[in-house]
């Protein structure tokens, strides 16, 4: 099928209707809905605005064609104005409006998010994974979608035989971010079965089209070789159900991308904070209304027999319906309070260490081969499991060599290399985590994670509690991180304290070999977003100081529960009697700097490994320090404003009546890079020296 510009508008120039009556009645029946819907939040606009809300008035009929295009085993991305989508696939206005007003029986996040922002997993619908405001953000998670059903599929690992097709519904604004294109680039390269709907209402909020744009969606997607294209008539029902029609056929037989463009009137508020009088003239507004779709449609029922009586009825119908749908959800109840900490985290099946940490007849390892060894044990045992990122496939397997061999025995469907996207990288997890594919990814260096941060925050740290715990994501997110000797301002950076402060993911930072293996394997069953942040000075244990990060290798059944805390070093018991110790918690490189440190203070001074920085093991952290009534807070991050001072602080305000001396903290110079040249570099960061001296004052205070 070739759906090309001689396509693109013929479906709105024929004669005849081929729609079933039925389909055209209920397509009506429902653009009532959702205009009496509009009508009453806005009379009702104490109640109803008292939340930012958004309609679909004026993008009905795009939307609604499109909805019926729908399978229950299909998926959706949708945008905060795809109210009639929603409607389309069955979902009732009184559950629409549970969640415009916050109710506690909002179907889709239990009142914690806005209207129009659907979590969805329920039998006979297609299933709808959240997604955040954020306009062009779900293009990304809805093409991993894609992509993790392209995965399954390949693998024969879908439940059925059906052929499932993503709909990532967009706002032609959006069409100019870069993520967007991101997904495109990605859809094109592994043909995914996804079709792009942009709307085109020619405003994103007071800007129009000719400010944001050189080009429609249309003619950009021209760029994306492999992209196929249409345009359809979105404010006219029949020609958008056989376009909508045509694009999901494309899709199902072909398994590649489509993108359908569709130009819509804006007939309501951009939202009911932000309202058409405010920017919008007399002549734009009526200019629009001619595009209503609802007449149109009215136009078409008359044409296929319906007779005025009917019509009348059907629409004072809604009017009733819509009416008593509000009722019912003006009278449903407030969340509790109670349960607002709810669904941070899905629970993880793994809360026990488990296996032989060293075996009999095991052999040293260095961290880079415990992690290889690790994931090879998952995907050799999870066939849903695949790997990706930039340079891990192919022959080399990583610039560390941290997935070597791996493309050879899996095969390129499996362990494949990317563009450099970090975006997608990141962001895609979240759409192969809903359809069951589990993905493991690689940033190449923490230095350039910064373009993956957007889908971190927004999509997978949130989509666990903004779903009430429907769509948590797993996904593991491999990161090298810190110095290593000459790796200079962009290969050597540490970032855990901005990981940090995005809650709704979880951080590990192992410092050996063991632990690595341990921990790889603990991330990759939880449930949730894990950031494994792998120090490239410890991968091969080459730095001085860093011998014991290489350990025996634990067997293939090790695995070690996230949030625990590991005792590194321990002082005598003396020492402790004698109030002559310290304890230094600290993790990753911190930890060779405080045992090189304390050969000077022989068996005063304990280390405490974290391992874990998110779940943080806040009991083992009060408990040496309670052992030791001395305190030192080590990280290889600058200081200020970091980790290590606000676990410092923590430290000082829980435990501050068995403290002997305040709470001390050490890390690298505030500085906004760590330089090139080496001595600069040791210059910056902590070392076993800097760190042996401040020991010394801490147990000399």
């Amino acid at each position: 099928m070739e759906l090309t510009k001689d396509k693109k508008t013929s479906t709105s120039k024929k004669n005849d209707i081929n729609i079933p009556k039925k389909t055209l009645e209920k397509a009506y029946r429902l653009m009532q809905t959702a205009k009496n819907m509009a009508i009453l939040y806005d009379e009702n606009r104490a109640v109803c605005s008292k939340y930012v809300h958004s309609t679909s008035r004026g993008h009905e009929a795009i939307q609604l064609a499109a909805a019926f295009q729908l399978q229950a085993y299909d998926f959706a991305a949708p945008y905060y104005r795809d109210e009639s989508i929603l409607l389309g696939i069955g979902m009732q206005p009184n559950e629409l409006m549970l969640q415009l007003m916050g109710k506690k029986d909002d179907p889709f996040s239990g009142g914690r998010t806005y209207y129009g922002h659907p979590s969805l997993r329920r039998e006979g619908f297609p299933t709808i994974p959240h997604q955040s405001s954020a306009t062009g953000m779900q293009a990304i998670p809805a093409t991993g979608m894609a992509h993790g059903l392209h995965y399954l599929e390949e693998q024969g690992l879908l439940a059925s035989n059906n052929k499932p097709v993503v709909l990532c519904s967009l706002g032609d604004g959006s069409v100019t971010e870069g993520e967007v294109s991101e997904a495109m680039q990605m859809a094109v390269l592994h043909k995914l079965p996804v079709v792009y709907l942009i709307q085109d209402n020619d405003w994103g909020i007071s800007a129009t089209g000719k400010e944001m744009r050189a080009m429609d969606a249309y003619e950009f997607a021209a760029g994306f070789k492999g992209m196929e294209r249409m345009r359809v008539d979105g404010a006219d029902f029949a020609a958008s159900y056989e376009g909508m029609k045509s694009a999901f056929e494309y899709v199902r037989e072909h398994r590649a991308p489509i993108l359908v463009h569709a130009k819509t009137p804006l007939l309501g508020h951009h939202t009911s904070g932000v309202r058409k009088e405010w920017y919008r003239g007399d002549f734009d507004l009526e200019d629009h209304q001619k595009s209503d779709p609802i007449p149109t449609l009215r136009k078409a029922l008359k044409k296929s027999g319906y007779k005025e009586s009917e019509i009348v009825k059907l629409e004072d119908e809604t009017v009733v319906f819509v009416q008593a749908e509000y009722a019912r959800a003006l009278n449903g109840d407030d969340p509790d309070p109670a349960t607002v900490l709810d669904h941070e985290f899905a629970p993880t099946p793994i809360t026990e260490e488990k296996g032989q940490r060293k075996p009999r007849g095991a052999e040293k390892v260095v961290m880079v081969d415990a992690a290889l060894h690790a994931v090879d044990d998952i995907l050799r045992n999870n066939p849903e499991a695949l790997f990706y990122g930039q340079d891990v496939g192919g022959t080399l397997g990583g610039v560390f060599r941290e997935a070597a061999t791996l493309a050879q025995k899996y095969g390129d469907s499996r362990i494949f290399n990317t563009p450099i996207q970090e975006a997608y990288i990141v962001g895609s997890t979240a759409g192969m985590s809903a359809v069951g594919a589990k993905p493991i990814v690689e940033i190449q260096f923490a230095d350039y994670i910064w373009p993956g941060i957007n889908q971190l925050v927004e999509e997978l740290s949130k989509s666990c509690y903004l779903s009430n715990g429907q769509f948590p994501i797993q996904s593991l997110i491999r990161v090298p991180i810190g110095a290593y000797g000459g790796g200079g301002p962009y290969h050597s950076g540490s970032v855990e304290s901005t990981l940090l402060n995005i809650r709704g993911i979880k951080v590990v930072y192992p410092s050996n070999a063991a632990d690595m293996k341990g921990l790889i394997k603990a991330a990759f069953y939880d449930p949730n977003p894990v950031v494994m942040l792998e120090h490239k000075g410890l991968y091969w244990s080459k730095v001085p100081g860093t011998e014991e990060a290489k350990t025996f290798e634990p067997d293939s059944e090790y695995i070690i529960p996230l949030g625990k805390a590991l005792v590194a070093q321990e002082a005598s018991e003396e020492a402790i009697e004698n109030g002559e110790s310290c304890a230094v918690i600290t993790y990753g490189m911190g930890v060779y700097w405080a045992k090189a440190a304390s050969k000077a203070f022989k068996g005063q001074v304990e280390i405490l490994d974290l391992r874990t920085l998110n779940p943080l093991d806040w009991e083992a952290v009060m408990a040496s320090v309670r052992r030791h009534n001395k305190a030192l807070v080590l990280t290889e991050e600058p200081l200020m404003n970091s980790f290590a001072e606000s676990l410092a602080g923590r430290i000082s305000q829980h435990c501050f009546q068995e403290l002997d001396a305040p709470v001390m903290a050490y890390g690298a110079e505030n500085l906004p890079a760590i330089a090139l040249n080496v001595d600069l570099e040791k210059a910056m960061l902590p070392t076993p020296d800097k760190v042996e001296n401040v020991i010394g004052n801490l147990l000399n205070y």
